[in-house]
């Protein structure tokens, strides 16, 4: 998967918002959903 280091720093500090190919990538890459990368607990009830 290639994505640079300052994506993934721009997506930590919410400065970028991943793209739905991004984010479906990421999330097969670390066996996850996609909720679970980028919502946190507290944003679930919104």
């Amino acid at each position: 998967m290639e994505v640079t280091r300052q994506t993934i720093i721009s997506l930590e500090k919410e400065k970028y918002t991943a793209s739905l190919n991004l984010a479906y990538k990421l999330a097969q890459y670390f066996n996850t959903t996609i909720e679970d990368i980028f919502f946190s607990k507290d944003e679930e009830g919104v």
